[in-house]
């Protein structure tokens, strides 16, 4: 994926596709599936709840992470025309934080499924400014699909 490519959603249609609301909206654009990786973003502002002495905290790039995978889910169902599950963490694995990004930065997280086993997806993530990687690891994930 190309960091200059325009979103496919932004702005507030991003809530059409993740079951999140504010204040806890931790994703802003999303890029699209290429080669089966989900790219979603977020530009860091400083009223963002997660924001500590201008920059995001673990806990804020963790819960970024879980909302590009809902949103990866969320597209995926809208084009089917299904209603957008809840996803629920089940188990993070090897999440390595090397930078907390600061207010202003641009976030690109790329998303590759590894494994989806009935209502369960094992998901490698990799978030990203620019070229540099600020985060890394593995996220299992439960969706709770309306009967």
């Amino acid at each position: 994926m190309k960091t200059t490519q325009l979103p496919l959603i932004s702005g507030e249609k991003i809530k059409d596709y993740i079951p999140q609301r504010e204040p806890i909206i931790m994703v802003d654009a999303f890029y699209g599936i290429e080669n089966g990786k989900s790219f979603s973003g977020l530009t860091v502002a400083e009223d963002n709840i997660f924001v500590e002495n201008g920059c995001l905290n673990e806990a804020g790039i963790v819960e970024h992470i879980a909302q590009s995978c809902a949103l990866r889910v969320g597209y995926e169902c809208r084009k089917k025309n299904e209603p957008v599950p809840v996803g629920y963490i089940g188990a993070l694995k090897n999440i390595i934080i090397n930078v907390l990004p600061t207010i202003g930065q641009k976030l690109v997280t790329e998303v590759a499924v590894v494994q989806e086993i009935f209502d369960c997806s094992l998901v490698a993530v990799n978030v990203k400014t620019g070229e540099k990687s600020l985060a890394s690891g593995e996220m299992k994930i439960f969706l709770m699909k309306n009967a």
